[in-house]
């Protein structure tokens, strides 16, 4: 049986990576991620896990060090964040084109400049179409949970692509929180151990990565998208499975007292649990406001998030990252493209909130409700502003 810890969630984070049994680590410090693959440094050192831990001089020396690793057929780990991922994004684009399923915590924060260490969702959004299958947690449990659950699918032979688990810097990185922390047992009861589809191997010598002429190029991309599509079902079935032995079942898209709202509010990661209170507060004054929260960023979840905003009369999505002069921001922008060619359409307004750590609140939710409802009643034409900022 597991055990339920108070853990900081980084800690706690870096002991669920240690109990996948992982073969290879490579990762270079930068904040506010740097506790998980700290801990991981000590879990080797000490000899609780049999890892190679590769300190290196950069990200984009741990991702190509990953890459190698999975390649020979190791089961690989990183985590990074912000400039850093800026810094390996090069070949994050190599290792899905590969098809290596190497697993990385993606602790978010802001983008300079200016320099910020704190969280917003700017290099989430940076990695977006990088084609790695993307999740995002909520809490410290379920960054646990999503990272067990991203190894399980990215070394699934249906799928073999690389997977982030995307989880809020600080506000969720570094709080303590109650985790329930599987057994080894339960552990290879969901996770088998890894068997590589191909790998490196001097006795069959083959070639990963060559140049990709104009003749075959295309074709090799469309091959790359028609797998990532292909992983949702996956991504889906091991959802499931993953509820069957530990009793909590995620989804692609999760909703909060949204079967009955007129009005809807989206958000993705540690901002939903304030925007469920807020729902409560605002539900017991008698509005009819629900939540919907994105569980799954990447393959985008298209048919339930179409399911669970169909019926209300307006929604208000709230992007945490910027989409300069684009209409609206990065998530908005993907709820706008999942509905354009609907039945039903609501009425739309963005909201760009929490930028370079600054707090979101009960009090700012219920500023977007207002505010949306306002904008619907005067007819604005549907478009994004920026809350709490002065001007």
């Amino acid at each position: 049986m597991g055990k339920r810890v108070g853990m900081e969630v980084s800690i706690a984070a870096a002991e669920m990576v240690g109990l996948c049994d992982v073969d290879v680590i490579a990762a270079y410090p930068i904040t506010p991620q740097t506790h998980i693959v700290e801990h991981l440094s000590e879990l080797v050192a000490d000899g609780h896990l049999d890892a190679e831990f590769i300190p290196v001089e950069s990200e984009h020396s741990a991702m190509s060090t990953c890459v190698g690793a999975a390649a020979a057929g190791a089961r690989t780990f990183t985590s990074t964040s912000s400039q850093g991922y800026a810094l390996m994004a090069e070949i994050c684009y190599i290792a899905s084109s590969l098809r290596l399923p190497i697993v990385m915590a993606v602790v978010n924060r802001a983008l300079s400049a200016p320099i910020s260490i704190w969280n917003d969702h700017a290099d989430l959004m940076m990695s977006r179409d990088t084609g790695w299958i993307q999740t995002v947690a909520e809490n410290g449990q379920e960054v646990v949970d999503l990272l067990l659950h991203a190894f399980r699918v990215a070394e699934d032979h249906r799928v073999l692509l690389p997977a982030i688990v995307n989880l809020d810097g600080f506000t969720l990185s570094h709080m303590i929180e109650p985790v329930l922390l599987p057994d080894e047992d339960e552990v290879k009861r969901y996770l088998p151990p890894y068997r590589p589809r191909l790998r490196l191997d001097p006795e069959k010598p083959m070639t990963f990565g060559p140049v990709g002429m104009p003749e075959v190029y295309t074709e090799v991309k469309k091959a790359q998208d028609e797998a990532f599509k292909a992983s949702y079902p996956v991504i889906v079935e091991t959802w499931d499975e993953f509820a069957k032995v530990f009793g909590r079942r995620y989804r692609p898209v999760e909703t909060y007292k949204s079967e009955d709202a007129d009005v809807i509010i989206l958000t993705m990661g540690s901002t939903s649990e304030t925007a469920m209170t807020a729902v409560d507060k605002m539900r017991a004054e008698g509005k009819k406001v629900g939540l919907v929260r994105l569980r799954l960023w990447r393959p985008f979840p298209f048919d339930e998030l179409y399911q669970a905003l169909k019926g209300a009369g307006a929604v208000a999505v709230m992007d945490r990252a910027m989409g300069f002069s684009g209409g609206a921001g990065p998530v908005c922008t993907e709820v706008k493209a999942c509905l354009y060619d609907r039945a039903f359409y609501p009425y739309i307004q963005n909201y760009v909130a929490g930028l370079g750590g600054r707090d979101i609140t009960v009090e700012n939710f219920e500023e977007i409700h207002d505010k949306l409802v306002a904008s619907m009643k005067r007819g604005d034409p549907m478009g994004y502003e920026i809350i709490n900022v002065r001007e």
